[in-house]
């Protein structure tokens, strides 16, 4: 077989995008926070990001290869200077830190839905600590013990979890059918009212400040984008085919998103399900997921205690899928990430301990020092945080906004990069550099302003400036680190 036959087609370039940006619980948390409204938000975020920005992670991909998945810091290095390619990745690094403090203190949710049928972590009270502090030590020796296991390079665990990926897919399935059956039953009522495009049932989301804030969700909804780039050579035909591919999955995902949402509303009443302070955007998936359950039982005339059998089942799958997808997640990201950094960046930046790999390939030495880090900041936020809905939500919110901001590098850096005629570009997509630079901007602003709104939403709305505090100490803390990190070893690289 040649290597031509061996290139992506653009049903499988397709595949890949859609397999690697949906996500079943972003239609759950959309609906939470803004009900129908939502559709209209993640159809702006397909047209005004994920399309453009896709397309950009394609062109710096195909010009500047990376073996190691280092991509990040080389585009941002061709196109700025090393010190901004650092800080940025540092920063994108850092996000994923966020992601491990937040997944690490959600996985408990699942784990006590697969087994009760609903979330108990609310109730972990004990030993004079409240639910919040005794999540806060669980996660931390959940984290001890992935970094223990990631360590010695044990690949089966991770086999394992790729069930889960399995078992989340299938909820998409589960979702549409099932919801297709409760509609049918009921005759075409919605359990929610169909109201104008903007209103959102949730009080928290319903002003101006609010709405826009929910921008950042709809942006973390096609995340993951970065990773595209390195796909452009391995394409077939790639300069008709990648756009295609991206235009296309565009389309699949924003409707895929939207039905979902809509699919939602045929068996969850906002206000009936979802008001109750437990609800938070932790636990979600797991409630309306067990409401499906429920309002099919109810559909099909079965008595109450069936239904909610029924319900609980329903619960106990999704929380068992989403345990094993976590985990999977969670094994991988303690180490790849750090990874990249260390191997993708300088050698020179790092102390010598950093960059040595043990026999399983692993850099043991940096993994046990990220490990205390996430740990010190998980004990900081779950012993302030006063309750356990408040602690999610933040959590929550914490890693939209790291996950997002590194995307700010790599905007700013486009136009850079496609005004350096130095650099070969074998696949453009955006061919004028005045076009370039405005729609590059158009997308900065979109993802600076979403992440602004954010940031100012709980103080705005309701004087709560801990949460904004949290929302931004990650980045700033992380960045500000990425600086002076830089600085630091550059200086003593010239001293010796």
């Amino acid at each position: 077989m040649t290597e031509k036959d061996n290139k992506i087609t653009l049903t499988a370039l397709v595949m890949m995008i859609f397999t690697t940006v949906f996500g079943f619980a972003n239609s759950t948390v959309a609906f939470y926070l803004m009900g129908y409204a939502s559709i209209l938000f993640y159809l702006l975020a397909a047209v005004l990001f994920f399309i453009p920005f896709a397309l950009m992670m394609a062109e710096y991909g195909a010009a500047v290869k990376s073996d190691d998945g280092s991509g990040m810091y080389q585009w941002l290095q061709v196109s700025v200077n090393a010190k901004f390619a650092f800080v940025g990745t540092f920063m994108w690094f850092a996000s994923y830190i966020i992601w491990l403090v937040s997944t690490s203190a959600k996985v408990w949710i699942p784990f006590t839905t697969t087994f009760f049928g609903s979330d108990q972590t609310q109730k972990f009270a004990m030993f004079g600590l409240n639910a919040t502090q005794v999540i806060g030590i669980l996660s931390c020796l959940w984290m001890i013990l992935v970094t223990v296991v990631s360590i010695k390079g044990v690949k089966g665990i991770v086999r394992v979890t790729s069930l889960g990926g399995l078992a989340v897919t299938s909820l998409n399935a589960i979702l549409l059918v099932v919801s297709g059956v409760v509609l049918a039953l009921n005759h075409g009522q919605l359990a929610q009212p169909f109201v104008h495009a903007l209103h959102s049932p949730n009080p928290d989301y319903q002003a101006p400040v609010g709405l826009m804030s929910f921008a950042v969700f709809a942006i973390f909804a096609y995340g993951g984008l970065e990773v595209l780039g390195g796909m452009v050579d391995k394409t077939k035909n790639p300069e008709k085919t990648f756009p295609r591919g991206i235009m296309i999955s565009a389309v699949i995902i924003t409707l895929g998103y939207a039905l979902g949402i809509l699919c939602w509303g045929f068996s969850t009443n906002w206000d009936a399900v979802l008001s109750d302070p437990s609800t938070n955007m932790g636990n979600i998936s797991y409630v309306m997921m067990k409401n499906l359950g429920y309002v099919l039982g109810q559909s099909l005339g079965l008595t109450t205690a069936t239904s909610t059998t029924i319900g609980l089942w329903f619960a106990r799958y999704t929380g068992l899928g989403m345990f094993l997808a976590y985990s999977g997640a969670f094994f991988t990201l303690t180490y790849s990430p750090l990874k990249t950094l260390i191997l993708g960046t300088p050698k020179s930046l790092w102390p010598k301990k950093f960059t040595v790999l043990n026999k399983n390939g692993m850099p043991s030495y940096a993994m046990m020092i990220q490990c205390a880090v996430v740990i010190v900041i998980i004990l900081l936020a779950s012993f302030v945080t006063p309750n356990a809905s408040a602690f999610y939500n933040i959590l929550t919110l914490m890693a939209n906004v790291s996950m997002t901001l590194p995307y700010l590098f790599l905007l700013y850096a486009f136009p850079k990069f496609k005004q350096n005629k130095a650099i070969h570009k074998p696949f453009e997509v955006y061919k004028s550099q005045t076009w370039t630079t405005i729609i590059s901007w158009v997308v900065f602003m979109v993802v600076l302003g979403a992440n602004v709104f954010t940031l100012i939403q709980p103080i705005l709305e309701h004087g709560k400036i801990q949460s904004t505090i949290w929302m931004l100490v990650g980045p700033v803390v992380f960045g500000l680190l990425g600086w002076i990190w830089y600085e630091v070893r550059t200086r003593k690289n010239r001293i010796d």
